[in-house]
């Protein structure tokens, strides 16, 4: 199982009861980018919803697997940051095409764990291509 072999690659107790948030996480991210639908499955509470802000739709454990291996072409879901309290994971992560060309996107994910499945997240995806900002808004350049 390739989840299993990224819990070895990062050294995690992949045994312990129940997982800590951070861990659950990581693996959310590591079966989505390894394509392990049934991983993927198995972090998810049997009663977990999901919704994306952006379009409005909801998704039940079975349907939000399906929508994720669904998705036409391999696709990378890379980890850029992670935020965790005790019951609860932000993930930032960029998605782009795994060929390395096509159009890259990025998603905020907002997950509530319970018993060491999550429960229900909501998602906030955007495309790399945004729209010029205002002109009233003026950004400083990072150093």
């Amino acid at each position: 199982m390739a989840v299993q072999a990224w819990l070895e690659d990062q050294d995690v107790d992949a045994n312990r009861d129940p997982p800590d948030v951070e861990h659950v996480a990581r693996c959310f991210v590591a079966a989505i980018d390894t394509q392990d639908w049934h991983a993927l499955a198995g972090l998810l509470s049997p009663t977990f919803s999901a919704s994306y802000v952006h379009t409005g739709e909801t998704f039940t454990r079975e349907s939000f697997v399906a929508a994720n291996r669904d998705y036409p072409g391999a696709q990378r879901f890379l980890l850029e940051e992670v935020v965790v309290s005790q019951t609860q994971a932000v993930l930032r992560a960029r998605v782009s095409p795994a060929s390395g060309t096509g159009d890259t996107y990025y998603v905020a994910s907002f997950a509530t764990l319970q018993d060491g499945q999550i429960e229900r997240s909501v998602e906030v995806w955007t495309d790399v291509i945004a729209t010029m900002p205002p002109p009233h808004r003026t950004a400083v350049p990072l150093a």
